[in-house]
Formats: C-alpha cells, sequence, structure tokens
C-alpha cells in the first residue's frame, strides 16, 4: 500500500486504525501453498489468533484455507465465518473435557495436548476421529518468549510419552487420524526444523490409520528492510521430498498440514497512530501518539520490532525518536528510533501489524479499541468500527447499592 492511500484510511476512518492490505494477504498464501506445489495433498489452516476479525476468516475461506483454532469462541467465528466445520481444527490447551465436547459436536478436527484428556476423550468418544500434539523437545523459534516446542514447554505430549499414548489408544480403541506439532514462531534454521519433523514422522509410524501430519508453523517473517526470514522455498523443497517418502513407507497419501498465522497476515497489516505531542527531555526526543500498549502490546511483550514510518512527512530530514503511547504506564513502541522530522499531527504507520496486534487489544485506561479496515480491490473497506463509550459499558451492570440511606423521621 502508498501512503497517500495509508493517509485517506486515517482522514477517513479517523485514527488509531489498524489496516490490512487483502492482496498481500493473498500473495504469501500463493507462496506457501506454491512452495508445496509437488504435494499431492496440501492443507493450510490459517490461525485464527492472529486476527480473527471475520472478513479475514472469509478472505482465507475464500482462498480454500482452513482455520486453525484454539477455543471454542474461535470455532465459532470460523463457523459463522462460513466455514465448514470439517475445515477447522481445534487445537486448545489447558481447557475443561466439556470444552472439548462441545466442540467435537460441532463437527470439527479435534487435537489434544495432554494424556489425561485424551484418555478421557478416549473412553467416552472412542469413534470421534482424534489429533494427538506431540512436544518433540525442539526449540526451532528465535524468540524465548514464543517457542513453545521446549522441553520446559506447557504445549503438547512429550515424545518420551508416545509408550503411554499407545497404551492409551489401546485400551480405548479411540481413533487416531492426525499427528501435529508446533514448535514456535521466527523459524530461521531449516534444518532444525527438519529435524523436528524426523521425530513426527517417527511418532506417526506407531498409526495406522492416519488421514494426515500437522508440521504447525512458525515462519520468519521480515520486521525490516534487508531483514532475514525463513527461506520457504528451500523449506519446501526439502520437506517435500521428505514427507512424499515417508508417505511411500507408510503405504497411504497423508496431507501435509500447517497452520500459518503470522506468515499470511503480519506484513499485511499497518497500525495507524496520529501524533499528540513532541517532548524534548534532557536526553530524549518523546513523539507521543493517540495510543498505548493497550493496542499494540508486541513491543512491550514480546521485544517485537516493528517499522515505523511517519507518512505525513516521508521525505523530511531524519531525526532520533522515542516513541511513546498515552498509557499511564511505560509504554515505550521504539527507543531513539531513526524517523523523518515528525511534527504534532503527523500520523505514524507501525508496519508488520497484522499478527498479533489488534486481536491481543484491551481496554486498558478504559480507552476505547481502534477500527479495522481491509483494502481489497484498491478500496477501504470497513470491518470494524471504532468503539464508544457505550461498548465500554454495555457488559457492565449499573446497580446502585450505595445510596445514602435516610432515616426514617422519629
Amino acid at each position: 500500500m502508498e501512503n497517500a492511500n495509508l493517509l485517506a484510511i486515517a482522514k477517513e476512518f479517523g485514527s488509531p486504525v489498524y489496516v490490512y492490505d487483502s492482496e498481500k494477504i493473498v500473495s504469501q498464501y500463493e507462496r506457501l501453498t506454491g512452495a508445496f506445489k509437488q504435494v499431492k495433498h496440501v492443507k493450510l489452516n490459517y490461525a485464527v489468533k492472529a486476527l480473527s476479525n471475520l472478513a479475514i476468516l472469509k478472505l482465507m475461506n475464500s482462498l480454500g484455507a482452513g482455520l486453525d483454532t484454539v477455543s471454542i469462541q474461535e470455532v465459532q467465528l470460523g463457523l459463522h465465518a462460513g466455514v465448514e466445520p470439517s475445515n477447522i481444527i481445534f487445537t486448545p490447551n489447558g481447557v475443561s473435557l466439556e470444552e472439548i465436547e462441545k466442540v467435537s459436536k460441532m463437527g470439527v478436527q479435534i487435537n489434544i495436548d495432554n494424556l489425561s484428556i485424551l484418555e478421557q476423550f478416549g473412553t467416552k468418544h472412542p469413534d470421534i476421529p482424534v489429533c494427538i500434539r506431540i512436544n518433540p523437545h525442539v526449540m526451532a523459534g528465535g524468540n524465548s518468549k514464543i517457542s513453545v516446542g521446549h522441553i520446559d514447554s506447557k504445549f503438547g505430549i512429550s515424545i518420551h510419552q508416545i509408550p503411554h499414548i499407545l497404551r492409551i489408544v489401546e485400551n480405548t480403541g479411540m481413533n487416531i487420524n492426525g499427528i501435529h506439532m508446533h514448535t514456535g514462531s521466527d523459524i530461521l534454521d531449516i534444518d532444525v526444523f527438519l529435524y523436528a519433523s524426523e521425530i513426527l514422522f517417527e511418532t506417526a509410524r506407531n498409526f495406522k490409520n492416519l488421514d494426515f501430519i500437522d508440521f504447525g508453523s512458525g515462519f520468519k517473517v521480515p520486521y525490516k528492510t534487508g531483514d532475514i526470514e525463513t527461506n520457504i522455498e528451500e523449506f519446501g523443497k526439502k520437506l517435500t521430498k521428505r514427507f512424499n517418502d515417508f508417505c511411500k513407507q507408510y503405504g497411504k497419501e497423508l496431507t501435509l498440514g500447517f497452520e500459518p498465522g503470522k506468515f499470511l497476515v503480519s506484513e499485511a497489516g499497518y497500525f495507524l497512530a496520529k501524533v499528540n505531542v513532541v517532548k524534548q527531555t534532557t536526553s530524549t526526543v518523546f513523539a507521543g501518539i493517540d495510543s498505548g500498549f493497550n493496542h499494540l502490546i508486541r513491543p512491550m511483550f514480546y521485544d517485537s520490532y516493528h517499522e515505523i514510518v511517519n507518512i505525513s512527512n516521508p521525505k523530511g530530514r531524519e531525526r532520533f525518536y522515542s516513541i511513546v503511547g498515552y498509557i499511564c504506564e511505560t509504554d515505550t513502541f521504539a527507543t531513539n528510533r531513526r524517523i523523518t522530522e515528525i511534527t504534532e499531527g503527523d500520523i505514524l504507520a507501525f508496519k508488520n501489524a497484522g499478527a498479533y496486534c489488534f486481536s491481543m487489544a484491551s481496554n486498558y485506561n478504559s480507552r476505547f479499541r481502534p477500527a479495522e479496515v481491509l483494502w481489497h480491490n484498491h478500496k477501504a473497506h470497513l470491518i470494524r468500527n471504532h468503539e464508544t463509550f457505550e461498548d465500554l459499558t454495555k457488559n457492565q451492570v449499573d446497580v446502585d447499592l450505595f445510596s445514602k440511606v435516610t432515616e426514617p423521621a422519629s
């Protein structure tokens, strides 16, 4: 998208506002499917938690993607968006047996990641197909905060517990139709991921009626010019060969599954915020914007980098700024960042704002969550309204418990 488009959107819909470029989402989807074009059956299940707006889910559905969900509410959103239950996989963590049973009644693929629930579910529902999430004890992600495949992770069933899994399956007679793993985000070392994949292949040999193997996702996208990223094309060639060889050994054409979230939507997203104040201190020039970690928490929560561009003055002289928010906490988006000269009223664009940005927004400090706009076919479409004071109070019960009681006259 061009600066003129973004400025027009900020003017029309106000700020702060999230903007998503559908063309970029489509190109990322085609890039990933193209990397595995030599595999007969490939299924991409979009990770709803990355960005759960109904318009995005409908776009994914139109491309042929399924959905990877982690809560019953995400399942309901997918169904509401018109996605078929058979195209949704439910991969929760730490939820109750009751929630899993409710989702299973919707016809969704169940993915279980702990022995206790596996045994309980298999005992009560042996005929319902179940996928098993394995923890390969491989840390393939770059940031420890977003790596979930290591030995101390709460996610998945340890590969060292395979004998226990097999006993549960034998005792319950349950139907295991898939094997799954997810090692974490920002994967750069393809060989480490392939090593984890070998563990998944070895695990799969224990189950004779599989339909698919899901390799998770976590591919790294570039966050700034010249940044390194996962080489999807090289990865596709290597895993394709290994997967096709395994299918021949297994004696069945299985489906190769992925659950990309960030890879599909991160680069498509922009967060636009207006500069409220430029504040010079003894050592720093602050640019304070009309937002905070209530809208974009990733820099504070994950130490993540978002390129920030002054789209109101893109060719101006560069200076060093610390970009901060209006929350009464430390909500620093960038420290001593080189940005073209900023004046009050300018619009700053935060790049890579498509994944885990709006979906992690809150009403902290009683601030309203922003609007969302989809840039589709060269037009801006509002896909979520700015919140209002009525949104802030609609679920609160306004009870009068503290009125002063008047003593009756004697």
